[in-house]
């Protein structure tokens, strides 16, 4: 039986990842500064512990007899649009300081292999001004010029986890997301991604009533369902593919065409508002030719499908309050 880490498990991605390594027979301990929010945690032991003190990431790593075999990093402080545009500063410390000491704690303990959590964010600015954008290749993110601190942030731990592969002979993985949703996430308060924020609005308007979108709604993105999210992670660290390779899928639409796809699925007509607020950069969608080469598969999920996952979980969560 493989022991497995998942760092951030309190969290969306990490929680869905802690049931699946269950699932396949390993035993699964959980790191986080909190517990997980609309499920009680599927680990066979949770920690809730600060991963941005060294003493607690050594903790997390810590067994009493033998060592994990596994370390999953997907502890962060992140959001969506209106959190990342702001805090610049607060993600890179908070970031930093995890991804600096989760991984030195693995190193001391012998972990046989880290996984790293990285975001289609440390993309070029440059690269993603049109909507119509050419998707993102892995060695698109060299120069680096992303756009906001949650970018840089990402970057900087892709490259610890270069050179602690290099200098100390460590065995990394390092997975770049690209617009991960569904259910048991955050759908509220100001983290929340655009499916989640859509399919509240949506779930809360009357039909013939109105929603509020920040821009006018022309910026593209791809957006790759949970369950598809989980399964390339699990292949990757099962791979011999040691470079940061996009998850993510290549589908890409306008943010307008995604809340007429909530829509769709609630059975509502509701007008859009479209008022200022933080937008991200033009255009951004996923060139999925490495992954797969590398994984020889590739996200399967219609979006149509996983939206309506992840609408119906979302009305029930506003239903109930």
């Amino acid at each position: 039986m493989k022991r497995a880490l998942v760092c951030g498990a309190g969290g969306f991605i990490a929680s869905h990842l802690v049931r699946r390594l269950k699932q396949e027979g390993h035993w699964v301990r959980g790191a986080d500064i909190k517990v997980p929010e609309f499920a009680p945690t599927a680990a066979d032991d949770f920690r809730v512990l600060d991963l941005r003190d060294p003493d607690a990431c050594e903790a997390a790593v810590t067994l009493d007899s033998g060592g994990f075999d596994v370390v999953y990093q997907l502890a962060a402080d992140m959001g969506g649009m209106g959190f990342i545009s702001r805090f610049h500063g607060t993600i890179l410390r908070n970031n930093g300081l995890i991804d600096l000491h989760t991984i030195e704690a693995a190193r001391v303990n012998g972990v046989s292999r880290y996984l790293y959590t990285s975001s289609a964010c440390i993309y070029p600015e440059s690269l993603q001004v049109d909507a119509n954008v050419t998707p993102l290749k892995e060695d698109d993110a060299f120069p680096a010029e992303p756009q906001d601190g949650y970018g840089w942030e990402k970057i900087m731990g892709e490259k610890i986890c270069e050179y602690f592969a290099g200098e100390f002979e460590m065995t990394t993985r390092t997975v770049r997301f690209h617009n991960i949703y569904g259910p048991y996430g955050t759908f509220e308060g100001g983290r929340e991604k655009a499916p989640a924020a859509m399919c509240r609005k949506v779930a809360l308007a009357n039909d013939g009533g109105s929603i509020e979108m920040w821009g006018d709604g022309e910026q593209t993105r791809s957006f790759c369902y949970i369950d598809d999210c989980v399964e390339g992670i699990y292949r990757l660290m099962h791979s011999e593919y040691g470079l940061p390779l996009n998850l993510g899928t290549d589908h890409m639409l306008t943010i307008n065409e995604l809340a007429e796809m909530v829509m769709d699925v609630a059975g509502k007509s509701v007008s859009i508002v479209h008022i200022d607020g933080p937008q991200g950069v033009r255009g951004r969608n996923s060139d999925n030719t490495r992954l797969r080469e590398v994984l020889g598969w590739e996200p399967g999920i219609k979006l149509e499908e996983g939206l309506a996952e992840t609408y119906r979980w979302i009305e029930k969560q506003v239903a109930g309050r």
